[in-house]
């Protein structure tokens, strides 16, 4: 299957519009350090976004198929790249799953490393290129208990 991708320069410096075949769009820019205008996201930051996206479509898919109850799901994505090199990867990258709802603790972290380890290509890609991910699933129930794993 092919994908296209179309990308304009949509100013005189370093920002850019990425546009997907069913129109979608999104900004990206550089850096004010290195003379961006903070008008877009970092082109590396949507990596990590479709981790997040990626992720998140594969967990929800298997639990919905275990009929658990997500009332909300949300993810904290930190990564650390490598510094002193060209181009500099991600070598590093936590997750934090957050769930709320009728969810089985052990299922919340069965599908988390089911996504993680088998079938996320993000996160696959990211491997590949030597990055280490790290992630912890987090469960508040109902009756607000906290479940971590």
């Amino acid at each position: 299957m092919t994908t296209r991708i179309d990308i304009t320069r949509t100013g005189t410096d370093y920002a850019f519009e990425a546009v997907d075949s069913n129109g979608h769009r999104m900004q990206m820019d550089a850096a004010e350090a290195i003379g961006g205008h903070n008008s877009g996201i970092r082109p590396m930051q949507t990596i990590l976004m479709g981790l997040g996206g990626c992720s998140g479509i594969d967990i929800v898919s298997i639990l919905k198929k275990q009929r658990q109850e997500i009332s909300s799901f949300r993810m904290e994505i930190e990564a650390e790249r490598e510094s002193g090199k060209e181009p500099a990867l991600w070598k590093e990258v936590k997750i934090r799953f957050v769930f709320e709802g009728n969810i089985d603790p052990e299922k919340a972290q069965k599908a988390c490393a089911l996504s993680i380890d088998k079938y996320c290509s993000v996160a696959a890609t990211l491997r590949a290129a030597g990055c280490s991910i790290q992630w912890q699933a987090e469960v508040i129930s109902p009756d607000n208990n906290v479940h971590q794993s």
